[in-house]
C-alpha cells in the first residue's frame, strides 16, 4: 500500500506530513518554503510511493472559504496540473493551527521551541492527515 501525504499550505511555509505504508499513523515530515514545495514533492514522489495528497481546505465558521483560500486554491490547481495522475483530497482545516499550538504547549516544549512556526505548520499538516485518515476509516 502507498503512503498518503498531507500539506498545510501557507503563503510562506508548507507543513508536510505523511503516513506509513499501511496508512495507520500520521507523522510530521518537514516544513518547506512555499516556493520550494513542488521541487520537494517531485523528489519525494521519485523516492516514495504516494497514492494521494491531502490539502487543508480553509473555511470560516460559517463554512465559507476563509481568506487564506485565495492562496490555497491556485496552489491546488497548480498541484493537479503538475501531478495529473495523483489523487488530491481536501480536508477541512479549521482550528488545526489552534490545536497544533495547544499540542505543542501540552507536549512540554519551552516557549522558544513553541514559537517555531515551521514546527507548528508540520504539526498542523499531521492533524490534517489524521483527520483524513479518520474520515477514510469510517
Amino acid at each position: 500500500m502507498a503512503k498518503v501525504l498531507a500539506l498545510d499550505y501557507g503563503s510562506k511555509r508548507v507543513g508536510i506530513a505523511v503516513t506509513d505504508e499501511l496508512q495507520i499513523i500520521a507523522s510530521g515530515l518537514t516544513t518547506v518554503h512555499s516556493k520550494d514545495v513542488i521541487a520537494f514533492l517531485e523528489k519525494y514522489f521519485a523516492e516514495n510511493e504516494v497514492e494521494c495528497i491531502v490539502v487543508g481546505e480553509a473555511r470560516d465558521l460559517k463554512n465559507n472559504p476563509a481568506e487564506s483560500a485565495k492562496v490555497i486554491e491556485p496552489f491546488v490547481k497548480h498541484l493537479s496540473r503538475k501531478f495529473p495522475g495523483m489523487a488530491i483530497e481536501r480536508v477541512d482545516e479549521r482550528f488545526t493551527s489552534k490545536i497544533a499550538q495547544q499540542t505543542l504547549l501540552d507536549s512540554g516544549l519551552k516557549k522558544k521551541q513553541r514559537q517555531n512556526k515551521a514546527l507548528l505548520d508540520e504539526v498542523s499538516a499531521t492533524l490534517i492527515l489524521q483527520s483524513y485518515l479518520s474520515q477514510k476509516n469510517r
